[in-house]
């Protein structure tokens, strides 16, 4: 393929990427936009608003750094399937990912720090790029082929913890446990991981040639492979990249509690994909964006934890509003495509 054919693929591409209302669009036509990219940023203000008119520690330091750090591990999860989702796809292994790459990384903390570190991403990243090589090479579903990783990753976790009955812990002296559990500037360390991985991730998604690419193959495949974009190539980094996020998520989780829980991880993925879908990204692929799922991880726990503030209303009450925003979220995002088409 030509270069002028690969760069004639960026400039229509960054069309599909801003997803902004087009010149000389109406004024509904630009609400519509502005709604769809930025209403879940709106919800949350207002959500944080009335908890903080409502509880009087909600705004306190303290409430606000914990459902930082909280919101971390599911962010870095979140991250990954934001280019999957964009993409079109689906990965439904990252919550078993997560929970392996938490044991691998307590097993690997008794070797040091980088043990620690590489092997989840090791073994995490390399589900990730097979679950790419089935669903782009050999074009198979994705949702059938992350549900067999999820359930093999399953396994394996109970195979190296005896079913469960094993825990490996962390030094709390090591510096790996240090990165989970240390602070800067009263914020925690994975916070902080966080922000950067969201930061570079937007500055992939948005600016480089790789996403460009992602949104195009999300966009129509079919087009994106005439204009010369590497459409298997793409899907297969972001699996890989889908199962990184997830191990290293895992890893710090490890890092934080200072243990491989086994149990951790159940029910991740669905999480991971509510707080992308909420954030704006389009189940069908082709628009989203990396701060969105950001602002929709944040939703997630901002009602989590008014629930908790609550005291009388138990966790259930949590999926219930976490599953209304969703379906809302669904409703809105399809009323808005379907009023742009019209206008």
């Amino acid at each position: 393929m030509t270069t002028d054919t690969g760069e004639a693929a960026m400039g229509i591409t960054t069309a599909a990427v801003t997803q902004d209302a087009p010149p000389g669009a109406t004024r509904s036509e630009r609400l519509s936009a502005l709604a769809q990219q930025h209403g879940a940023l709106v919800t949350l203000v207002i959500a944080m608003v009335a908890a903080s008119l409502g509880f009087d520690t909600f705004l306190t330091g303290d409430n606000l750094a914990n459902m930082a750090l909280s919101s971390a591990f599911l962010a870095v999860v979140a991250l990954g399937m934001t280019f999957v989702i964009v993409t079109g796809g689906i990965d439904l292994s990252v919550g078993s990912l997560f929970a392996l790459g938490g044991v691998l990384a307590a097993w690997g903390s008794q070797y040091g720090t980088a043990v620690a570190l590489l092997l989840p991403l090791a073994v995490c990243g390399l589900v990730g790029l097979v679950n790419g090589l089935l669903i782009a090479r050999s074009g198979l579903a994705p949702f059938i082929v992350t549900l067999a990783a999820m359930l093999g990753a399953r396994g394996v976790l109970l195979a190296l913890t005896d079913e469960g009955s094993r825990t490996y812990l962390v030094d709390t002296d090591s510096f790996f446990a240090r990165l989970g559990q240390g602070s800067l500037l009263g914020v925690g360390v994975p916070v902080w991981i966080t922000v950067a991985l969201f930061v570079a991730g937007s500055v992939v998604l948005r600016r480089s040639r790789f996403g460009q690419y992602v949104y195009a193959v999300g966009g129509n495949e079919d087009a994106a492979a005439l204009m010369g974009a590497p459409v298997a190539r793409t899907k297969v980094a972001v699996y890989t990249l889908s199962g990184l996020c997830a191990g290293l998520a895992g890893a710090l989780n490890a890092a934080w509690l200072v243990s491989g829980v086994t149990i951790l991880g159940s029910g991740m993925e669905l999480e991971a994909i509510s707080a992308v879908v909420i954030g704006g990204t389009l189940l069908t692929g082709g628009f989203g964006f990396i701060s969105g799922s950001l602002v929709g991880v944040a939703l997630l726990k901002v009602i989590q934890n008014v629930i908790n503030q609550i005291g009388s209303l138990d966790s259930a009450y949590q999926q219930v509003v976490s599953g209304a925003f969703l379906a809302a979220v669904v409703v809105a995002q399809t009323w808005l495509g379907r009023r742009q088409r019209v206008l």
